[in-house]
């Protein structure tokens, strides 16, 4: 009995020693092939530029180009938002905070991005609101940050991508125009309507454009195409948000000035993984913003983007290698500095945190297929890169998860800055080193 426990025993640490002699060579020949590579890749010579990748099952990072140095993320800052709503947000999250006093129903912001989002469409404040018999009052303030977040160009004001931050977002607190057949256009929110006005000098393409610190709308003296769209924020205020309410919900919305009670309800509204979808797969710089809001009145009663920042770094995120300077939810700012190999954690943190790979992958773009990946591999139904990009001008990204054709994932971050040729050869020498890890290995 002796012997053959022994003997068991022998073959258990023989087959051990021989499959790790196995990944410590696949490893090695990895980390060759990707240093022979970057060599030869001419496009990276001029440029600042990190790598790491680390081996999920084994638990190792196996290849490292200056993974420990600071570069400009972008928007894989958004795989730091996931992780911290993942962590801090129900599985609904917090539409509106309320309470109700005699005939009245006072209700306050959370952050929500989904009221009457464009794409997600959720309901759920706009119905609790609408079906209440009480007089209805609006308290604001429990958001007393910037329109605009830490280090943002101000001069992209009138660009979608850039819509300002409030405590309660209405329709991606963007105006929405929409050409039709008639050579008209449509406007969403209708309330605006009245503030366009015709450049008649400007007889270019139509286009529209928002006056700085006004909502003034000019419009080129031209006809929009029936396909025609664009999307312009709006400057926020808190009459705004009145207006909105008011017109939104064909009833009157009143101000007060009211501390939120300890007792305050909560209105329930999206699915969380829904929202956090919609933010990853096109790279929804607005939804992100506000999830950082979302995550703040879950621990407070104020509405702070550095607060849930610094919250998810001091409870979840000690194990980062590197410390981050981590600014903003959606990786618009310059200020943000993280290196590929926090970047690395992060992705092995929410890996574990779904616990469903399945679930995961869907959820982010994929090479090929959908999302922000979808143009930058060829297109196919069997995608075997998932993950985020991030691009400034001078600034190309990309992390997340790229299964081999023997199966294995690796977690890789490769970060580019400071580089003066096009996005595309940029974009093109990753997806080739990418593409080299799933073929080889």
């Amino acid at each position: 009995m002796y012997l053959k426990k022994q003997q068991k025993s022998t073959l258990y640490f023989i087959s051990l020693f021989i499959f790790l002699g196995a990944s410590c060579g696949i490893n090695r020949k990895v980390s060759h092939k990707i240093s022979k590579e970057f060599k030869s890749a001419a496009v990276l010579k001029n440029s600042a530029f990190g790598f790491a990748l680390y081996d999920l099952q084994g638990k190792k990072m196996i290849f490292e180009k200056d993974a420990d140095k600071y570069f400009v993320p972008a928007s894989n800052t958004k795989l730091f938002t996931f992780y911290a709503a993942l962590k801090m947000l129900p599985q609904n999250i917090s539409a509106l905070r309320y309470v109700e006093r005699n005939d009245s129903l006072i209700f306050w912001g959370t952050g929500d991005p989904s009221f009457l989002q464009t794409e997600l469409k959720d309901q759920s404040a706009f119905n609790f609101l609408k079906a209440s018999d009480k007089r209805l009052f609006f308290s604001p303030n429990r958001y007393n940050g910037n329109k605009l977040g830490a280090g943002w160009a101000w001069d992209d004001y009138n660009d979608y991508y850039q819509a300002e931050i409030n405590e309660l977002p209405i329709m991606d607190n963007t105006l929405q125009v929409a050409g039709n057949a008639s050579g008209t256009f449509n406007l969403s929110p209708k309330i605006f309507s009245s503030c366009f006005v015709v450049d008649s000098a400007n007889k270019t393409d139509f286009s529209v454009k928002r006056d700085l610190l006004k909502n003034g709308f000019h419009r080129s003296n031209s006809s929009p195409a029936a396909n025609y769209r664009q999307r312009i924020p709006y400057l926020v205020s808190t009459q705004t948000t009145l207006n909105l309410l008011s017109d939104t919900l064909h009833k009157f919305v009143g101000l007060i000035d009211m501390p939120i009670p300890k007792n305050a309800k909560t209105v329930l509204g999206a699915d969380r993984d829904a929202v956090l979808t919609e933010m990853l797969l096109p790279s929804d710089n607005f939804i992100a913003e506000q999830l950082l809001l979302l995550c703040s009145n879950e621990i407070s009663d104020t509405l702070q983007t550095k607060k849930a920042i610094d919250y998810t770094l001091n409870t979840y995120l000690k194990s980062l290698p590197d410390k981050p300077n981590w600014v903003d939810g959606s990786g618009l700012s310059r200020m943000n500095l993280f290196t590929p190999r926090d970047v690395v954690k992060v992705l092995e943190l929410i890996y574990n945190e779904v616990n469903n790979p399945t679930k995961l992958l869907a959820m982010l773009p994929a090479g090929g297929k959908t999302g922000t990946l979808k143009n930058a591999y060829p297109k196919t139904d069997t995608p075997f890169v998932f993950g985020k990009t991030g691009t400034l001008t001078g600034v190309h990204n990309q992390s997340g998860y790229v299964i081999t054709k023997k199966g294995k994932i690796y977690l890789f971050s490769f970060m580019n800055n400071n580089f003066i040729e096009p996005t595309s050869a940029i974009r093109a020498e990753i997806v080739k080193t990418i593409t080299l890890i799933h073929n080889n290995f």
